[in-house]
């Protein structure tokens, strides 16, 4: 009993360590067109979106009741060492994409470690396909099209509404409608993400004996998962936040105001009928959609189709590194121990890899390489020139023209100067 206590202790810690990666990785969810736009600052962004998160890891447990007693079936013989390996999976691919700047999903790669580990361990039998498919899969293809496709209607609408206006007379409504749906966001975010480490430990707890099958998460594991995503999210990852904020599109205040507003309403959707979701997939669909729902507006589709590639890569990718660790957690003590050093060591290489080129909140707005204008993007602004009275776009940013594709930081109702025309974008 005593070992079984002490590794479920490890699980508990692994679990809220991933809890942990899970509020950096998503912080750009809630907040990056609210930075990219200057509506929030950084810090305060960050801020606000951890105390959210928190607040909305109490708010329901549908979600962690799907983790804890939907995809995995508790009475197949999972061990805790089978948890700790599939939450080991899930951890590193976190933290590879994370040092890629790449929004992949986190709850994906939750979801991957866990059944990659339970095959390894005790089988199919161990995996409850039906859940997967309609809980995890369907979701996870039709969140973002939906986000996007909602979000392409309001961006247009958006626009439509505000025809006529200067941006000086809208600046001071976007901005509050921005900072609303940003914490409408980070709510909904806490409400799902939160809930899946909850899962985790519950079933963790589970298995070990220590709590009864089809249990709600106890309320310590719902403060302490609450806890561990809202540090997460305040530390703020800012290589994400970069990416959604400006590497997908130029994000201007009524865009972001309609994407965020976009992706909390199908987060909140979803966590009540216990969808556990990638918001990190919604909230990339709805930054999609509403570069598409601004005509004008450049899409930069080589880094949407990386992102969809980290998409499609993370279930196995996550899956595979927690099954190599659930075999070796299964060679006992040693097994176990042999895991948690070498998955500390591989979290301190991408750690000391990540600050050759740190990215933090003082340069979280300047952008690196971009793709250039292709055949796609010609072609629809040749077809759809920007409204009627709306500010111009510079059509050769830095973004399109310069040779390292540099974009300067800009103001979000500042318009360019002649002489700033090539370095600057909307």
């Amino acid at each position: 009993m005593e070992h079984i206590t002490l590794l479920i202790g490890i699980v508990i810690v692994t679990a809220l360590v991933f809890d942990f990666t899970n509020g950096f990785h998503d912080t750009a969810n809630a907040m990056a067109t609210t930075i990219s736009t200057g509506a929030l600052g950084p810090r305060v962004a960050v801020a606000m979106s951890a105390v959210l998160n928190l607040v909305g890891a109490f708010l329901s447990v549908e979600v962690a009741k799907t983790i804890s007693g939907g995809i995995i079936d508790e009475d197949s013989g999972i061990r805790p060492e089978v948890i700790f390996a599939g939450l080991v999976g899930a951890i590193l691919w976190n933290l590879v994409t994370w040092l890629a700047g790449l929004p992949s999903s986190s709850s994906h790669a939750l979801f991957g470690g866990l059944i990659g580990a339970t095959v390894v361990s005790v089988g199919l039998d161990g995996v409850n396909g039906d859940a997967i498919v309609m809980k995890v899969l369907i979701p996870a293809v039709a969140a973002p099209v939906v986000a996007g496709i909602a979000t392409v209607a309001a961006t247009r609408l958006t626009y439509r509404l505000g025809r006529g206006r200067s941006s000086e007379d809208t600046a001071k409504g976007y901005r509050a409608g921005q900072i609303a749906s940003a914490a409408l966001v980070s709510l909904a975010h806490g409400t799902n993400d939160a809930q899946k480490t909850m899962g985790v430990i519950t079933l963790a707890l589970v298995t070990g004996g220590v709590v009864a099958p089809d249990s709600d998460p106890p309320l310590w594991v719902i403060v302490s998962a609450g806890l561990a995503i809202a540090l997460g999210t305040y530390l703020g990852g800012w290589r994400i936040i970069r990416t959604m904020g400006k590497g997908i599109t130029d994000i201007q205040p009524p865009q972001g105001f309609a994407a965020q507003t976009g992706a909390a309403t199908v987060i909140l959707a979803s966590s009540h009928i216990g969808f556990a979701l990638s918001t990190t997939q919604v909230c990339s669909g709805a930054v999609m959609g509403a570069g598409v729902g601004r005509k004008g507006a450049v899409v930069r589709w080589s880094t949407a189709g990386r992102m969809v590639l980290a998409w499609v890569l993370t279930l196995p990718a996550a899956g595979l590194v927690a099954g190599g660790a659930a075999l070796l957690a299964d060679q006992g003590n040693a097994g176990v121990t042999a895991v948690a050093v070498l998955a500390v060591l591989a979290c301190g290489a991408i750690w000391a890899l990540s600050r050759r080129k740190p990215v933090d909140h003082t340069n979280v707005n300047e952008v690196g390489a971009h793709e250039p204008v292709g055949v796609v993007t010609a072609a629809l602004r040749s077809v759809a020139p920007p409204p009627a009275g709306a500010k111009p776009s510079a059509p050769e940013s830095a973004a399109e023209t310069a040779p390292e594709g540099g974009i300067a930081e800009h103001t979000p109702d500042q318009t360019p100067t002649p002489a700033a025309a090539s370095s600057t974008s909307r």
